[in-house]
């Protein structure tokens, strides 16, 4: 063999990626579901948990928000640390620290206990999910990338929705006795799956020239999503004390000089966090724009609906989460056609999508105003068929025109903003729509408070709509 040969299999071998197959999509997919699984799944077990406890409204905030901060605030890093030490590396041990403290949640003895452990679990999420998206960027290229971010979207809109139903399920179901704690357990056997898997079939990626993290901008970004939505979520449950007023108010000085000091580390020739020259690319900061609406509008829905089935149509919580459930299948199969829509129509399958999810959520609004106290699940299928098509023509194509862009060498860092952008929203969805709901609901009563924040939902919507039309026409 001359050295000419062995040259060229080495060149060969640095320049082919890595390829994602069949087996190892469908395990970081999995990944990709357990974490949005469970900000959702917890909604409806609150009550539960509260009861076998003694926790009042504030902790059981504090069960949901502990999760949603710590996953949020530490994502971007998760996506740097891939980069750096090998994606494969960070999501088999995000995946193993997941299950982990999914089980510490089950077993929790208290509430504080419970909190903490939901924090643990929301920083074992954010060392994860973020290698899901930069395995894709890195491992995959032309139609089998834009059949992964098709899939990942749709594994995304569903996972957020089986959430709801699934908690509903489990906490009626209390199999073998563990009531509330089966919405953590149940984590347990899908990980062992997971990691058994992820190790056969998941390649190793990482960057081709790996950056050290920025440890200002790492610190200064957690300090600003941190003076965000902490007070955001927690407030309501609080009363609102002086602390949540003075965070809201630091937090446009720490994101200003979050800003200044990756822009002078970019400047610098140094390696910022978030590189500013990031936002540079069309696709991703208007993609990113659009997330932000799409989001609150889809997880303030989610548990506005679930608070007012509960407490206002007296449903339990089978029957509650039941009512998504059209939401969530026609999401899936209309999903699937997303990447043929857009290789035929380009991005304005996204204006199409909020237009059709505008016609379902006021379909949703007629059935709560016509049909109060007896909404059920039969009066809300129409509107959650159709907003559930609507949904599924946004968010898959969302995420992928996002990341179209970002080189491979960053994917780690385009997946990680793009995941913090989306969780964010997420967070800031349940904090305003909840707060503006519950803040109605005695003056209006429950169901014109419904109607209310359905309808401001709709202008949401509409925002969304307008903003598409702003796009790059065709996804690379």
């Amino acid at each position: 063999m001359t050295t000419e040969t062995i040259s060229s299999r080495t060149v060969r071998s640095i320049v082919a990626p890595p390829a994602l197959r069949g087996l190892g999509l469908f395990t970081v997919l999995l990944a990709a579901a357990l974490p949005l699984i469970d900000f959702f799944i917890v909604n409806v077990a609150l009550p539960t948990i509260g009861r076998d406890l003694g926790a009042g409204e504030a902790v059981l905030e504090l069960v949901v928000a502990g999760y949603g901060v710590a996953y949020a605030v530490l994502l971007v890093l998760g996506g740097r640390l891939g980069d750096l030490f090998g994606r494969r590396r960070l999501f088999l041990g995000g995946m193993a620290a997941f299950g982990l403290t999914s089980l510490a949640c089950g077993l929790a003895p208290d509430a504080w206990s419970l909190v903490a452990a939901r924090v643990a679990q929301g920083a074992a999420a954010a060392a994860m999910l973020p290698q899901v998206l930069a395995t894709i960027q890195a491992a995959t290229s032309g139609p089998r990338r834009a059949r992964a971010m098709g899939l990942y979207g749709a594994t995304a809109g569903l996972s957020m929705m089986a959430g709801q139903i699934l908690g509903g399920v489990l906490v009626a179901a209390d199999v073998a006795g563990t009531g509330w704690r089966s919405v953590f357990l149940v984590n347990v056997p899908f990980v062992i799956a997971g990691l058994v898997l992820g190790a056969r079939a998941v390649p190793e990626t990482r960057s081709p020239r790996p950056e050290p993290v920025d440890g200002s901008g790492t610190l200064l970004l957690a300090a600003s999503l941190l003076a965000l939505l902490v007070p955001l979520t927690e407030g309501r449950a609080a009363g609102w004390p002086l602390w949540t007023w003075l965070s809201l108010a630091a937090f446009p000085g720490l994101a200003a000089a979050f800003y200044a000091v990756e822009r002078r580390a970019d400047r610098q020739g140094r390696t910022p966090l978030v590189p500013p020259s990031l936002f540079a690319l069309t696709s991703l900061r208007r993609g990113l724009v659009i997330i932000v609406p799409f989001s609150i509008g889809f997880s303030g829905f989610m548990f506005v609906v679930a608070v007012a089935l509960q407490r206002g149509a007296g449903l339990g919580p089978v029957p509650a989460g039941l009512t998504l459930a059209p939401m969530a299948v026609v999401f899936f199969f209309v999903s699937l056609a997303g990447p043929r829509l857009v290789a035929r129509y380009g991005t304005r399958v996204v204006t199409a999508g909020a237009l059709i999810q505008a016609v379902g959520v006021g379909l949703l609004a007629l059935a709560a105003w016509r049909d109060w106290p007896g909404l059920g699940p039969a009066a809300l299928l129409p509107g959650a068929a159709v907003a559930g098509a609507g949904q599924a023509l946004q968010l898959p194509v969302l995420f992928r025109i996002v990341l179209s862009e970002v080189p491979a060498a960053r994917a780690g860092v385009g997946s990680g903003v793009m995941v913090t952008t989306q969780q964010s929203s997420l967070a800031l969805g349940v904090a305003t729509l909840g707060t503006l709901f519950l803040s109605l609901v005695p003056g209006l009563g429950m169901r014109d408070a419904l109607v209310a924040t359905l309808l401001v939902q709709l202008v949401g919507v509409a925002l969304t709509a307008l903003l598409s039309l702003r796009l790059p026409r065709t996804v690379g």
